[in-house]
């Protein structure tokens, strides 16, 4: 399974998300890519104000605040 998670440099608030997405991948086996929202001006515009964003299959799990328990239950299917 591969997760797309979403961010800018200098967004603490991402680097918390990142954490927190990465102990969940401690329990459920996925990959994480790691976009930078600025290289690209579409993404760029679509997620300038809810990064971090973690995306799988193109839906939206969850962004902004990023939570163990809401990413172990939407990852774990």
């Amino acid at each position: 399974m591969i997760i797309k998670f979403y961010s800018k440099p200098d967004c603490e608030l991402c680097v918390e998300g990142l954490h927190t997405l990465k102990i969940v991948q401690e329990d459920i086996d996925f990959t994480i890519e790691h976009y930078n929202i600025e290289e690209d001006d579409a993404v760029h515009e679509k997620y300038m104000l809810m990064i971090p964003v973690v995306e799988r299959d193109g839906e939206v799990i969850q962004y902004g605040q990023l939570d163990y328990a809401t990413l172990y239950e939407a990852l774990g299917d």
